[in-house]
């Protein structure tokens, strides 16, 4: 015999108000981009910019958003090996070759974001009150 999940106990109260509660938010969002309020005037005159679904840009806002990715996890890296350096745990070969390695990671996303006319500036994503994506 098998319980019913909606037996009438507490448990099915809990998940009325939460069902309640997730209709009352969701009716608050807007449902159509024109009616997303403008961003607050107070962050400089600073509009974020986000990826357009346009036929004619999706490819280079898709190649924008992966190599946003790879650029995040390149720093990452940079900033980890930086680390390690610091902490003595590499001989110096492993440190010339980490260091070549990150130059030409480097070197080749500035060529990916020159053969799809971006700069590694385009790159930092805006996310509203948190900041930008990448550090200046």
């Amino acid at each position: 015999m098998t319980t019913p999940l909606y037996d009438g106990g507490p448990h099915t109260d809990r998940l009325r108000e939460v069902t309640e509660a997730a209709t009352r938010a969701f009716s608050l969002l807007p449902a159509r981009p024109e009616e997303v309020a403008p961003p607050p005037p107070g962050r400089g005159g600073a509009v974020a910019r986000r990826l357009r679904t346009d036929p004619d840009t999706v490819e280079r806002d898709l190649v924008r958003l992966v190599l946003t990715i790879v650029e995040l996890l390149r720093q990452l890296m940079e900033r980890q090996a930086l680390h390690r350096v610091d902490q003595g745990g590499l001989t110096e070969d492993q440190e010339e070759r980490l260091g070549m390695t990150l130059m030409v990671l480097h070197d080749r996303m500035t060529e990916l974001c020159d053969r799809y006319g971006l700069t590694l500036e385009d790159l930092n994503l805006d996310l509203g009150p948190l900041g930008t994506l990448l550090p200046p």
